[in-house]
């Protein structure tokens, strides 16, 4: 029945029908022109049977009373007392009235699908018979915990595990949401579904299937889905007194007036076709204006809670932070000079594939700077580049690299370092003929709003968080730089729900906004997510309620104050739609509506209702 219901409502065409065929009633009744069947008969099957069958199903398989039984109460009442017009306006308009909802309820859950992908479908087994010993690929399902598994460059991780050989850097944003690679080396833990950028590695797998880390956020990802009800209608909510109190004034107003169309007029203006106008159409108009600032709202009840948000967790890297990095300190030993520091540091790491080398070869060209061509380049995994630079040896990487060569740090430099590491930043050391010649620093850049993005929530009452993967300190720095001083650092998938859950105990109503896969799982816990559409992956746009289609994170405080305004504008137009029902039950008990007046006067009502919610498309927000 439900099914049957849902098909029959949400098919536009039919609904359209029906509306044509209650005009063409409409037109007879004024006209005086008189019909072997009134067309309103084919309005209230199309419209109204649906309807009926809704509210028997909820009557008898649930016990519960519904706005479709009032509904359906009054149109039975309608038609008995041969008023086909005014049955077919109240069943026309809460058909007009679903579609408007389920219209802006409905939404696509697809990121599920895309998370499960990044799986990977085989491993690379070390496996031993009569002795020899041989690498074999096997389907991810049949890897045991305590095999040994090889992972080459370029490849994702098929389980979780420790490496016991080899020296890698490892992508593992889809976890942790950190922008750069890490280094590992044997020891180092290593998740499924990252990926290895560099060198092979031998590791040996210690969680593998439903128990890895990629699953559980999966799982997690399916929990808070299956935790999110659908909003119920307030018409629903308030139908269990709105039904018994029709059909009291309506006994009533017979039993005293002896009149049944006085009744029958109090059941067709007490149906609450304004009440269940007054959301969607509200809901529509802000969705509509969102979705011209480059804002898309999945759901309606999405809207409705955004309103209701007085906490927002940002993550850091792609969401706070630009995502990109770029070099934000060039810092020479005396004799040198920045330019000479930079042009050599790009010339050894122009044909590194490191994101690292390949942000200062890019601020190198931004800055026109055209790097000599390096000899003998050469990269060690997690460490550093080597390459001879006009005929000189030129190193670029860490402070073990250049100790493994025998280059020694001034003081000096040695300090500069330990500031720029306190900064979170990331310092790429630069020797010449093993002499110490500088420091290049990278950062992910705080965006410039975002300093005023959250002042601005602050403003609107909403206190702001930072939720990251990323270090401590680094964390700390960006914070500082967008006066956020409520922030939680190195945290995995599973740690940030738990924080977002920490944080709804604290009665906060929580909206969480990030860009990585890894925050897939706390914006489907977050009473909204809000996803960067620019820069986040698919998973994560899937698994939001709220997209933002650029990287523009000005739009939060926007769409705190659109959720606001909307929120405004639905009380209001309950209050309206509650006050006009009000004065036609009133008029229809003294008898001053008939029940095809009484259906025109609460479809006027419908229609300011409409009105009022309309003006939301074209407000002007800052």
């Amino acid at each position: 029945m439900m099914k049957r219901f849902s098909d029959f409502m949400a098919g536009i065409p039919m609904t359209i029908l029906g509306g044509l065929f209650l005009a063409a009633s409409l037109l007879l009744m004024l006209t005086g022109i008189r019909w072997p069947v009134d067309p309103a008969w084919a309005t209230v099957a199309i419209c109204g049977e649906p309807l009926v069958f809704l509210a028997m199903h909820r009557l008898i398989f649930r016990r519960q009373i519904s706005s479709a039984l009032l509904i359906s109460i009054a149109m039975a009442a309608a038609i008995l007392i041969d008023e086909l017009f005014a049955a077919g306006e109240v069943a026309f308009i809460m058909a007009l009235g679903s579609i408007l909802e389920d219209r802006t309820v409905a939404r696509a859950r697809q990121g599920l699908g895309r998370l499960i992908a990044l799986a990977p479908p085989i491993g690379r087994r070390l496996e031993i018979t009569d002795g020899n010993a041989r690498w074999r690929e096997i389907p991810a399902p049949e890897i045991r915990i305590g095999d040994t598994l090889r992972v080459l460059p370029g490849e994702a991780i098929p389980a979780d595990g420790n490496i016991i050989s080899g020296e890698t850097s490892v992508d593992q944003s889809i976890m942790t949401g950190e922008s750069l690679p890490v280094d590992k080396k044997p020891g180092d833990p290593v998740f499924c579904g990252t990926l290895n950028r560099f060198g092979a590695i031998d590791i040996k797998a210690t969680q593998v299937g439903k128990d890895s880390s990629l699953q559980k956020m999966i799982d997690l990802v399916r929990e808070a889905e299956k935790r999110k009800a659908p909003m119920q209608r307030i018409v629903d909510r308030w139908a269990t007194w709105l039904v018994p109190a029709a059909l009291v004034i309506a006994l009533a107003t017979y039993l005293v007036t002896l009149d049944l169309n006085r009744a029958v007029t109090v059941l067709v203006v007490f149906c609450p076709c304004a009440l269940a106008l007054a959301t969607p159409t509200s809901i529509m108009a802000a969705i509509g204006q969102a979705a011209r600032k480059g804002v898309l709202i999945k759901s309606g009840e999405a809207l409705e809670k955004m309103g209701r948000v007085d906490c927002v967790a940002f993550d850091k890297t792609g969401t706070l932070t630009s995502g990109r990095l770029e070099v934000s300190d060039v810092i020479p030993a005396p004799g040198i000079s920045a330019g000479e520091l930079l042009t050599v540091t790009a010339a050894a790491e122009s044909r590194s594939e490191h994101p690292i080398g390949q942000a200062i070869a890019a601020s190198a060209a931004r800055r026109g700077i055209t790097p000599p061509d390096p000899a003998d380049f050469r990269m060690t995994p997690g460490k550093g580049v080597a390459a001879r630079i006009d005929g000189h040896q030129v190193l670029c990487g860490s402070a073990a690299f250049l100790a493994e060569h025998r280059v020694t740090l001034s003081d000096n430099l040695n300090r500069t370092l330990e500031k720029l590491r306190s900064e979170g930043k990331a310092p790429v050391l630069v020797s010449r003929d093993a002499r110490g010649i500088g420091i290049v620093a990278l950062s992910d850049q705080v965006r410039p709003a975002a300093a005023a993005v959250v002042s601005r929530l602050k403003a609107l009452g909403a206190s702001v968080v930072l939720l990251t993967g990323d270090h401590a300190q680094t964390a700390r720095c960006a914070a500082a730089a967008a006066g956020i001083e409520e922030l939680r650092a190195e945290l995995l998938p599973e740690e940030k729900v738990d924080a977002i859950r920490t944080l709804e105990q604290q009665n906060r109503c929580v909206a969480m906004v990030g860009d990585g896969v890894n925050d897939a799982p706390a914006l489907k816990t977050a009473t909204v997510g809000i996803a960067m559409g620019g820069m986040g992956s698919d998973i994560t746009v899937e698994a939001a309620d709220i997209a933002l289609m650029s990287d523009d994170i000005e739009r939060i405080p926007y769409l705190k104050r659109l959720s606001n305004a909307t929120i405004a504008t639905i009380k209001f137009n309950i209050t309206l739609s509650m006050l006009i029902n009000l004065a036609a039950i009133t008029l229809s008990v003294q008898g001053l509506l008939t029940p095809v007046t009484g259906a025109l006067v609460h479809n006027a009502g419908s229609v300011l209702v409409v009105l009022n919610a309309a003006l939301l498309y074209d407000r002007k927000f800052r």
